[in-house]
């Protein structure tokens, strides 16, 4: 029978332990891991990297464009494609070289060139693709590249041993804007629904503003232990930005 002494020993080890681990995954210092002219990749966690392209504007110039891989063993799921085929082309070869990972989806969160202008890249390199069945109706209005399966409210993508989900919560950047979300992780893709802090309305040409405040409230009821966000343009962050997006567009 062991001592009391032995006993707080052993519950102390096991803190110690448990509190270094939790400590590791919160602390984890963000590192850029690759940079050219046109795409940049940032590793975010352990199992998580974002990457950034960047797409000329008339409006707001040489704007950086967000998107996520999300990892597990030697298999990635990507949401959102680089701006154009080129930086998607070099993402592709940089996650399949460098990671030594296939890459089992592309999920595009919705119609814009941030979204999908670099599909038909993955397209030709045999990637499957999955979107929102109302991105895919307005990008064949375009005559965009078409994302391949469509699902209706969520999806649900098995990686590895882990998952990937994708989910309409309402319109507000457009009408067709899905969050994604990596559980393991904790990181939640917001893509353009969500704002960085002190980021303006931005372009709102597809834009629902009188409901936008309330899709982004139903997606903070959904995830309340997110750890991560990443916007689709801008700094990522905490839990904040889902406040500071719902306090820019709410009813004045």
């Amino acid at each position: 029978m062991k001592t009391t002494a032995q006993f707080l020993i052993t519950i102390c080890s096991l803190f110690i332990v448990f509190s270094c681990s939790a400590q590791t995954n919160e602390t984890f210092a963000p590192k850029v891991v690759y940079k050219t002219e046109d795409l940049m990749v940032t590793q975010i966690s352990a199992n998580a990297f974002e990457h950034t392209s960047y797409l000329q504007t008339n409006d707001f110039g040489k704007v950086p464009c967000n998107g996520l891989i999300a990892r597990d063993g030697n298999e990635t799921i990507i949401f959102d494609t680089p701006t154009n085929d080129k930086s998607a082309e070099e993402l592709i070869k940089w996650i399949k070289e460098k990671l030594n990972c296939k890459i089992k989806a592309i999920i595009p969160t919705h119609f814009h060139d941030d979204c999908l202008g670099g599909l038909k890249a993955f397209h030709k390199n045999g990637i499957p693709s999955s979107a929102y069945f109302k991105t895919i109706a307005l990008a064949k209005a375009k005559n965009y590249e078409v994302p391949q399966n469509s699902f209706s409210k969520s999806l649900h993508l098995k990686l590895s041993t882990k998952h990937v989900t994708a989910k309409f919560f309402g319109e507000g950047h457009t009408k067709d804007n899905v969050v994604g979300y990596f559980p393991s992780e904790s990181i939640m893709f917001g893509g353009c629904l969500i704002k960085e802090i002190d980021a303006t309305k931005g372009f709102l040409g597809d834009a629902n503003v009188s409901t936008w405040s309330t899709t982004v409230e139903k997606v903070r009821k959904e995830y309340p232990k997110v750890r991560m966000i990443i916007p689709g343009h801008g700094e990522r962050g905490d839990s904040k930005l889902l406040d500071y997006t719902i306090n820019l567009f709410k009813k004045q």
